[in-house]
C-alpha cells in the first residue's frame, strides 16, 4: 500500500503493472482489498490501480459528506500524482457512482467506463427515505448494521456456500469507520442523474448486472442502457458479482480491456 496527503487527509491506493492504467473503484463498507483476486491477472498487461475511497479501508474521513464528486476530485489529485492522463474506470456499485462523477467531471481523462452492479441513475425518493433510514440505524448499532448490510448484497442461495468468504467481507467492512458510512450514505442519497453519459460518451462501456440483485433491482436497470452502446453482462446472482460469478467476471473484464 502506498499514500499521498490530499487536502490534509491520508489517501491510501496500491499501483503495479504496465501499460493501459485502469483504476478499480470499491464500493460502500467496502475497500480496495475487494480486487485482491483480480489485481494479479489484470497487472499482467495493465497498470492496475486500486483506491480506498474517502472514509473506507485506509482512507481517512475527508468531512461528514462524501459526494461522488468529492471521491471524483480526490481520484483526480491521485492520477495527477501518478502522471496519468487516460483511464479506464472499474467501479462497483458505489465505486460506480464515483466513476460516473470523474467521467463528468474530467472527461478528457477518460478511456472506458466499467459498471459493476452499479447505475447511473439518481436514488429514488424511496431510496433516499432507506439511506436515511440506514444513517439512524448504523448509528443505533453499527456491528449489527454492518454485518446484515453485507449479508444482503448476496443471493439468498449463495449465503450458504459463500458462508467464509461472506464473513470475510464482514471482517472488512468492519473497518469502515461510522463517519465514513454516514458520509458515503448521505453522499450517495445527493448524487445526480447520469444517465446522459451512457448515450453519449465515445468511449467504449460496459454494465455488468446480476438478476438477483436485492439493492439494484435487475429489471429497473436494464432499460437505462436501451439505445446505447453500452454492452451488457448479465449474471444469475446477486450483488457482488466479484465474488458469485468471479472466474466468469474476470473474462469478462478481460475482453472490456481489448477493446479500450
Amino acid at each position: 500500500m502506498k499514500t499521498i496527503t490530499y487536502k490534509n487527509t491520508k489517501i491510501s491506493f496500491t499501483d503495479q503493472g504496465k501499460g493501459t492504467a485502469v483504476v478499480l473503484l470499491h464500493g460502500f463498507l467496502e475497500n480496495q482489498t475487494m480486487w485482491d483476486n483480480f489485481v494479479p491477472e489484470l497487472s499482467k498487461k495493465h497498470r492496475v490501480i486500486t483506491v480506498d475511497l474517502l472514509g473506507h479501508g485506509e482512507t481517512e474521513c475527508l468531512g461528514y459528506v462524501h459526494a461522488m464528486e468529492d471521491q471524483a476530485d480526490m481520484l483526480y489529485a491521485l492520477l495527477l500524482h501518478l502522471k496519468i492522463r487516460k483511464v479506464v474506470l472499474v467501479g462497483h456499485s458505489m465505486g460506480g457512482y464515483v466513476a460516473l462523477a470523474f467521467a463528468e467531471l474530467y472527461p478528457d481523462y477518460m478511456k472506458g467506463l466499467f459498471l459493476l452492479n452499479s447505475t447511473s441513475r439518481a436514488d429514488s425518493d424511496e431510496r433516499k427515505a432507506n439511506r436515511d433510514r440506514a444513517i439512524v440505524a448504523v448509528k443505533q448499532n453499527y456491528t449489527a448494521f454492518v454485518r446484515m448490510s453485507i449479508a444482503n448484497l448476496f443471493a439468498e442461495e449463495n449465503r450458504e456456500r459463500l458462508a467464509d468468504t461472506i464473513e470475510k467481507v464482514k471482517e472488512q467492512a468492519l473497518k469502515t469507520p461510522l463517519q465514513g458510512i454516514v458520509a458515503a450514505l448521505e453522499g450517495m442519497k445527493i448524487r445526480k442523474d447520469r444517465e446522459v453519459i451512457l448515450h453519449f460518451a465515445p468511449y467504449p462501456m460496459q454494465l455488468v448486472l446480476g438478476k438477483k440483485d436485492g439493492v439494484l433491482l435487475y429489471e429497473d436497470n436494464i432499460d437505462q442502457i436501451e439505445e446505447t452502446k453500452v454492452e451488457l453482462t448479465t449474471f444469475p446472482d446477486g450483488h457482488m458479482s466479484h465474488i458469485e460469478n468471479e472466474a466468469a467476471l474476470l473474462q469478462v473484464m478481460l475482453g472490456f480491456l481489448k477493446k479500450v
